[in-house]
């Protein structure tokens, strides 16, 4: 697979490295929307959360965490949002599973919670579809 991350990874696009080891990479994202916006990512490659075996998410979040105290304890932050989309239908717009950190300051004026529109459904038939 050569999607853009698996390029990062392998060194064949450049990246700002934020943090590094055997099995993860955290790298700043180019998209220019937010200050201090990252992308933490496994180097196995893996599409998306469904597909992803446990020892790679659990290195994965064990990075994630790692640098969001380091965001704290280090940089003047205090706190961070962790976002991701696993599939097409959940806005998954890279074929490699990865988790954006966007480290946040109280009064930063950062919305990055997503509107919801409202429930359509009662919850109570919701839990009986989805419970398990």
């Amino acid at each position: 697979m050569s999607d853009i991350f698996c390029r990062i990874i392998a060194g064949e696009v450049p990246s700002m490295k934020v943090y590094e080891d055997e099995k993860t990479l955290v790298f700043m994202d180019i998209a220019g929307d937010v200050d201090g916006h990252m992308l933490a990512v496994p180097k196995k490659h893996v599409v998306s959360l469904f597909d992803c075996d446990e020892e790679t998410l659990f290195a994965l979040m064990s990075t994630v965490k790692k640098v969001s105290e380091h965001l704290i304890n280090n940089c003047g932050y205090e706190g961070v949002n962790l976002l991701n989309a696993s599939g097409k239908a959940a806005g998954q717009s890279v074929p490699h599973f990865h988790i954006h950190i966007i480290p946040r300051k109280t009064g930063d004026n950062i919305d990055a919670w997503p509107a919801f529109p409202g429930k359509t459904q009662e919850i109570s038939d919701i839990y009986e579809r989805i419970r398990m």
